[in-house]
């Protein structure tokens, strides 16, 4: 058969009218290839034969794989965005053990938590090329292990100049296989599936930072140092490592093309074979650059970019100022202990995990607007963005304002605990589906410029988080905890109609937009 191939293959010095009499004998054979001239700007000449996908249900294709195995992958980038995420926030549990051996403030002590998260924003920008280049599970395993050793060196950092670098390290790091998990969920579901498909991952990835203070509750006040929050988090960082390198499939579609476009070199003998990957010329350099300066360009001309990271800013901002806010509201007011203060994030994680209730709905009226569409279309068919609001739209938008005022306001010594405990529960449950619609609506609304999008996205909240940590303490002990949840609750009400805003003025914006799409 490959004796076969190789003969019909032989075409470069026929005329161009009989290479498609030749093509035709190739695709006896073969399927999914696509013999056509190199371009100028793709080097060399002649032809060469571009390895594609064997149809649409092509079996290789990682959205036409099996939905347990796509469950399944997803689960394990999951995992991947609970360690990262889990340790931005364990340092805050054992914040006053460790900032007693190092002889500094709790506030100067609160930059082993700010710094992750500024590491954080910076290595989202760099995440999209390197996966591009190496294909997810390469980048997931490389800075999963570079991760993983500057969380060691903060378990034996000497001081807190030396914590605070290597947090940042590691939060750099960390940040890559969070960034790329979703385009591993883009890689393995479509359109209407991406409506469960990608809050079964996005819960993970909110629920992590909420993980950390549970995680290291009682490891500080406890009988072992608060250096095992690392120990811990290094431990947990290497079962995900594990189980990534025995279990996780690659789902990068243009990776999966070019080794099969090297499987068929290697059964027909022919160079000619590339896929779409191996022929561009543009360097992994460019790319980079091109990741750097590109999510900045976006931001000051696409309203759409702007008014969701200002929301998720906002969002992560009164997230993390949680880290430093629960020893006021429960450990003071309350006179809870330090342990049972951090336990006390589980109502929060809660409220996070009751996203779910609204994946079933949304998928039902998201396949609906599939049904509108001939079903000779519907292979073609692309949602409108505002589609995606609606997880925000279904009370998440106002949860966030109504839970914080409700906190502020009964945060008294004669008010049960419960209540601020319950209104976590409700800011949760906001935060969560704010999130959701926020990253499927960028999305779908930049398609190919979506990852310079999001690496925007993930720049300005981390680096905002990371700093609005450090001043935490300060803001919480001058200006109370009912001001300064109340001055929160503005801001957040400020933002709340952004989503409604944009489900009703949405298709406008993008019409006038140079990089989203356009479709109504």
């Amino acid at each position: 058969m490959s004796t076969a191939i190789t003969t019909t293959l032989e075409t470069d010095n026929q005329p161009t009218s009989e290479l498609g009499s030749s093509i035709t004998c190739i695709s006896g054979y073969l399927t999914g290839i696509h013999a056509r001239d190199r371009t100028p700007d793709e080097g060399g000449e002649g032809k060469v034969f571009v390895v594609g996908w064997e149809g649409d249900n092509d079996p290789l294709k990682p959205h036409n794989w099996s939905i347990p195995r796509r469950v399944a992958a997803t689960l394990v980038v999951s995992c991947i965005a609970i360690a990262v995420t889990a340790a931005s926030s364990i340092d805050s549990a054992v914040l006053p053990q460790s900032a007693a051996e190092f002889g500094v403030s709790d506030v100067a002590g609160s930059l082993a938590t700010g710094m992750f998260l500024m590491g954080f924003g910076c290595g989202a920008l760099f995440a999209g090329p390197f996966s591009e280049t190496f294909g997810r599970n390469a980048v997931y395993m490389s800075t999963m292990l570079l991760f993983m050793i500057w969380i060691m060196a903060s378990a034996l950092a000497p001081n807190i100049g030396a914590q605070i670098i290597f947090r940042f390290l590691a939060g750099f790091f960390g940040s890559t296989p969070l960034t790329c998990a979703g385009g591993t969920v883009a890689d393995l579901w479509d359109p209407l599936e991406k409506t469960f498909g990608f809050p079964l991952f996005a819960i993970a990835g909110f629920g992590g930072p909420v993980l950390g203070p549970v995680i290291g509750s009682y490891i500080g006040p406890g009988a072992i140092s608060w250096r095992w929050s690392e120990w811990i988090m290094l431990i947990i960082g290497g079962l995900v490592l594990s189980i990534v390198f025995f279990f996780q499939p690659e789902t990068y579609a243009p990776l999966l093309l070019s080794w099969k476009a090297k499987h068929y070199r290697e059964l027909t003998g022919d160079d000619r074979f590339r896929s779409e990957m191996e022929i561009r010329t543009t360097t992994l350099l460019q790319r980079l650059m091109t990741a750097v300066y590109r999510p900045f360009v976006l931001t000051w001309t696409e309203p759409i970019i702007l008014l969701m990271s200002l929301y998720l800013t906002v969002i992560y901002i009164v997230l993390f100022t949680f880290l430093d806010g629960y020893t006021f509201i429960f450990s003071d007011i309350h006179g809870l202990s330090q342990g049972l203060t951090n336990i006390l994030w589980l109502g929060m994680l809660i409220g996070i995990l009751s996203a779910v209730v609204l994946v079933p709905v949304v998928y039902k009226w998201t396949r609906a607007e599939f049904e509108k569409v001939p079903e000779t279309e519907r292979a073609t068919f692309k949602l409108h963005p505002e589609t995606r609001l609606w997880y925000a739209m279904l009370g998440a938008a106002p949860a966030v304002p109504i839970s914080l005022l409700w906190m502020g306001w009964t945060s008294y010594p004669s008010i049960s605990l419960w209540s601020p405990l319950a209104s976590s529960v409700l800011f949760g449950y906001g935060v969560m589906n704010i999130f959701i619609s926020a990253y499927m609506y960028v999305i779908d609304s930049y398609e190919i410029y979506a990852a310079s999008a999001l690496s925007f996205v993930a720049f300005t909240r981390y680096l905002a988080a990371g700093g609005m940590t450090i001043v935490g303490i300060p803001f919480y002990k001058n200006v109370g905890v009912h001001w300064t949840l109340t001055i929160l609750a503005i801001i957040s009400a400020i933002m709340a109609p952004v989503p409604y805003l944009l489900y009703r003025y949405g298709v406008r914006v993008r019409r006038f937009s140079k990089y989203a799409v356009t479709r109504a």
